[in-house]
């Protein structure tokens, strides 16, 4: 596409009113470009704020030594007593640092934004010519004025997309404290059934050796020993396999924790938390959801963004070049010329039809997609609260009934032996059977609270709605390029 150039000479009535309106144009220029600015926080505090509000936890952007320091203290601090849930949620969002990455997306946005408020720099052309005797010197000053109409427009895109990172960020603090919620009971569980099945393995030991020692008098068969030695080498199986899913469970946490050195010593409690009294009563979840949570807010901003987008290309489809520019020519023999230049495309063969199509295929898929989220977000809730309730209930069933079950077989057979109405291999046995329902009683403890923290995070949302969305969706909320 080629561009037309007109040069105009001005008479001198009209010189001084062009250079008022440069002047009031360089004034309007002025002003735009010092609204501009980066904010103190980089837009942290949003995001601050809510984990403050939804965790009761702090956050610390480490964007200097002293934030660095602050962060460590902290730390150290945390771990010079065993962890609590609350506390090594508040250690991982203070100390990981794949969220503190996360956090310079804020910065990313924000100069994005600071960026399209700013009106490009204005173009100088000089030029000397030379002709025979005569010499000409020109002189061009422009800038775009389309640039300063779509102004506006790119910056509420770009003031948009700020608010979707800030979201998106909020969302990985949010995700992350449930992550580690879930690794901290689960590493909880792991170590409190490896300490039980050390207790079993112990037992185990006993019991084999007793059935060596009466083999060998001669008052226990070959069958009664295989069997006790059966019990023996599954006990130690357990155990090791108890170790093993202990130590890949602590690894897990330790990686959100962000620990490494001497700092993977820390200490956790050797139990669970018992069971509340009573489940959380939610019978309006689903418009809590909607009304809280983050993805389906990013997704109705997406769905401005790309709106946005659409009244730009409108906007610039017949006026997508339009500079204005001053001229000012000297001669040697003394004559001046000036005037203005004004250069813009010419829609001759490309109306952009294309393009505003383009946008407006773009706007209803991410209208959709919108759509879906919402859809996905009061079906996981749903489902959230139901793994909560029933996990609750399996718990308290544990609690309540299998539990004390065994333990008054167990105390009734203790008085049995006492009375020698049994002996110890039939007391051992009875050890046996109890360890399934043990086992079973941490796992459903371990689950409920596991549940309660997916609950909590099913009621904030999830990260970045938009990750597996075609690349077409994600451009058109990051606004036109510039």
């Amino acid at each position: 596409m080629s561009f037309q150039t007109f040069s105009v000479a001005t008479p001198p009535r009209r010189r001084l009113r062009l250079r008022l309106r440069l002047i009031a144009s360089a004034a309007a220029v002025s002003v735009l470009s010092g609204c501009a600015t980066f904010s103190a926080d980089g837009g942290f505090g949003p995001v601050e704020q809510t984990a403050k509000q939804r965790l009761g936890k702090d956050l610390l952007w480490a964007r200097s030594a002293a934030d660095v320091d602050g962060i460590e203290q902290r730390v150290d601090e945390l771990l010079k007593q065993p962890l609590s849930a609350d506390n090594a949620v508040q250690l991982a969002l203070l100390n990981n640092r794949g969220l503190q990455a996360s956090f310079q997306e804020l910065g990313i946005a924000e100069a994005d934004l600071v960026q399209a408020s700013r009106l490009p720099n204005p173009g100088f052309v000089y030029g000397r010519l030379k002709r025979g005797d005569k010499r000409e010197i020109d002189r061009l000053f422009s800038f775009s004025l389309a640039h300063l109409i779509a102004l506006p427009l790119a910056r509420q895109i770009e003031a948009r997309r700020f608010a979707t990172a800030q979201g998106g960020v909020t969302l990985e603090v949010l995700a992350l404290a449930a992550r580690t919620r879930r690794a901290y009971y689960t590493a909880l569980a792991t170590g409190q059934t490896e300490r039980y099945m050390q207790q079993v393995k112990q037992t185990a030991d006993a019991g084999a050796e007793l059935a060596r020692r009466m083999a060998q008098v001669g008052n226990f068969t070959k069958l009664e020993q295989a069997r006790e030695h059966g019990f023996y080498a599954e006990a130690t199986l357990n155990l090791a396999r108890a170790q093993q899913a202990q130590t890949s469970a602590r690894e897990r946490l330790t990686r959100l924790l962000g620990l490494w050195g001497q700092q993977t010593t820390f200490t956790l409690p050797e139990r669970l938390p018992d069971l509340p009294k009573a489940p959380g009563d939610q019978p309006d979840i689903e418009q809590m959801a909607m009304a809280q949570r983050i993805d389906v807010q990013a997704a109705r901003l997406m769905v401005e963004a790309t709106a946005k987008m659409l009244g730009l290309t409108k906007v610039t489809r017949f006026v997508s070049v339009l500079d204005l520019g001053y001229t000012r020519n000297t001669f040697n023999d003394g004559s001046t010329e000036r005037g203005y230049e004004i250069a813009f495309e010419i829609p001759l063969f490309d109306w952009s039809g294309a393009r505003v199509a383009k946008a407006e295929a773009i706007y209803m898929q991410s209208a959709q997609r919108a759509a879906q989220v919402a859809v996905e977000a009061r079906s996981e809730v749903r489902e959230a609260y139901a793994l909560y309730r029933s996990a609750y209930d399996i718990a308290r069933h544990y609690r309540d009934d299998i539990v004390p079950s065994a333990k008054r077989i167990s105390d009734e057979n203790v008085l049995r032996y006492n009375g020698m109405l049994i002996g110890v291999f039939e007391l051992l046995a009875d050890t046996r059977s109890q360890i399934a329902s043990v086992n079973a009683s941490i796992e459903a403890l371990r689950d409920y609270w596991i549940a309660q923290a997916d609950l909590d995070m099913a009621l904030i949302g999830k990260p970045d709605p938009m990750a597996s969305a075609p690349a077409a969706t994600r451009a058109a909320a990051a606004g036109p390029a510039h």
